[in-house]
């Protein structure tokens, strides 16, 4: 029985001039692990610094990609720490109890294929198994990209902490321990709302990849 679902495929970026590989690795590890019970998925890291991250509800593969790379970034002390992500998204007989090494479906080729399609400009990818390409979901991709590129420690801690806590400022600032107008300044600079409305236009666009669909 097919059922929909994404699969993300990625690597670290530049991970060869990290020196803390195994800090790294372990922050990775935590994302993955996080984002894998959330969302009832199952992960695989391979090669060091690559990994692949499957999950049962694909109408949140672009939150989980998102916050994958927020949670990198803001443990990146002495350089920057990212990911390349592709994820694609469609119907699969996967099912979280089974292993992703013995995965060959569809959607799981799709997203390696993605990966190393990527060129060197571009840290985020989707494709849709199913679907005709769609040169609107493709900018909005690349836009996305565009504003995590952007994104400094702060800016990507506070679209963490957004992402997985819908509190109100006051309450974000009393967790980072600063004031409330900071945190407004940090959410205004991370561009909070226009990602906000951009990943609840991708949750709506993919749960239509459904078995209706």
């Amino acid at each position: 029985m097919t059922q929909p679902i994404a699969v993300l495929t990625g690597d670290i970026i530049d991970s060869r001039r990290i020196a803390d590989s195994q800090h790294l690795h372990g922050v990775l590890d935590d994302a993955l692990d996080h984002l894998a019970s959330h969302h009832g998925g199952r992960y695989e890291r391979f090669r060091g610094d690559g990994f692949q991250l499957a999950v049962p509800h694909a109408e949140a593969a672009l939150e989980i990609a998102v916050a994958l790379r927020a949670y990198l970034i803001m443990h990146g002390e002495t350089r920057r720490w990212d990911a390349r992500v592709a994820v694609a998204v469609g119907q699969d007989t996967w099912q979280p109890d089974t292993a992703l090494a013995a995965a060959d479906g569809p959607v799981f080729v799709t997203s390696g294929q993605c990966l190393d399609a990527l060129d060197d400009d571009a840290h985020l990818a989707l494709s849709l198994v199913d679907a005709p390409e769609d040169a609107g979901l493709d900018l909005l991709i690349r836009y996305v990209d565009e504003l995590i590129e952007g994104w400094s420690r702060h800016a990507a801690e506070i679209i963490h902490l957004r992402l997985w806590h819908d509190e109100s400022q006051q309450a974000l600032a009393e967790r980072l321990g600063i004031r409330q107008p900071s945190v407004h300044k940090r959410l205004r600079t991370a561009r909070w709302t226009l990602l906000a409305d951009t990943l609840a236009f991708f949750r709506s666009r993919l749960a239509m990849e459904g078995p209706s669909s």
